[in-house]
């Protein structure tokens, strides 16, 4: 239930979808309430292109971003890697026969690099089906073990998570097919303005993982003026979506704290 709730909440909340509806909302007003109607659009309409070309979207990912430091290596044992899911797009990958991925792509690159760099450890790659209906839907982790070659890995040497739909469950899958134990160094790859929740995810399972952030979106300090609106807005829709994640996540119980930390 809190799977299908997401998704159909987040349609609706998304901020480029909910200024567009009002906007759409405004113009029907105005039939009956004209100022009333076009007020609301016009401000709409300006609350989208603020947020699509100002530097909004930056103010909104700092925080997410810098929670968590870059992981420098200290020459310690690492025993193992999780890399979660996110990056492929399963439907392309099946439907063209190769690894398409989308704009968190550097998940995957990190896959590829830590293998090579760190031999002697376990490889998981944490990642089922994210659509609503699962008939017929290929896992992530399908794709890449059949892909996996691609990224310079064998897909023997790949440990594969495939029933996880969301962070919750690839803490939780995670923990249960790895057993992980104390002591040891687990490396947990995923997108730096995702890290919190998923750090937080894998506490709450009792995993615990050394953070290994990617997929940066912002430069330390700075704030990006995006060059197209759709540009700035897709952005936008992350950095919300992921606030509104660790809310929904603290209040559900999967994490423990609204902004984990390291």
């Amino acid at each position: 239930m809190f799977f299908v709730l997401s998704k159909v909440l987040w349609f609706l909340t998304a901020p480029s979808n909910l200024l567009l509806l009002l906007v759409v909302a405004g113009a029907g007003l105005s039939l009956r309430w004209r100022r009333l109607g076009v007020g609301l659009a016009a401000l709409c309409g300006l609350a989208l292109l603020a947020g699509g070309v100002s530097p909004l979207a930056s103010l909104v990912f700092g925080p997410l971003e810098n929670r968590f430091p870059e992981f420098r290596d200290d020459g310690g044992p690492v025993a193992g890697i999780v890399v979660l899911g996110g990056a492929v797009e399963t439907g392309l990958s099946a439907a063209r026969g190769q690894l398409v991925v989308n704009d968190a792509g550097e998940r995957m690159i990190a896959l590829g690099d830590l293998a090579r760099r760190y031999p002697a450890a376990t490889v998981v790659f944490a990642g089922g089906s994210g659509r609503l209906t699962g008939d017929g839907a290929v896992s992530e982790s399908a794709i890449t073990r059949r892909h996996a070659a691609s990224l310079g890995v064998p897909p023997e040497r790949i440990t594969y998570e495939d029933r996880s739909r969301n962070t919750h469950e690839n803490a939780t899958f995670s923990a249960e097919l790895v057993k992980p134990k104390p002591g040891e160094r687990w490396l947990l790859v995923t997108s730096a303005w995702h890290m919190p929740r998923a750090v937080g995810c894998f506490r709450r399972a009792g995993f615990t993982v050394t953070a290994y952030p990617v997929d940066y979106r912002t430069g330390p300090g700075a704030l990006a003026i995006h060059a197209t609106a759709g540009d700035g807005l897709f952005e936008l829709d992350i950095a919300v979506r992921e606030w509104l994640g660790l809310a929904a996540y603290r209040a559900s119980g999967y994490t423990e704290a609204v902004f984990p930390g390291p």
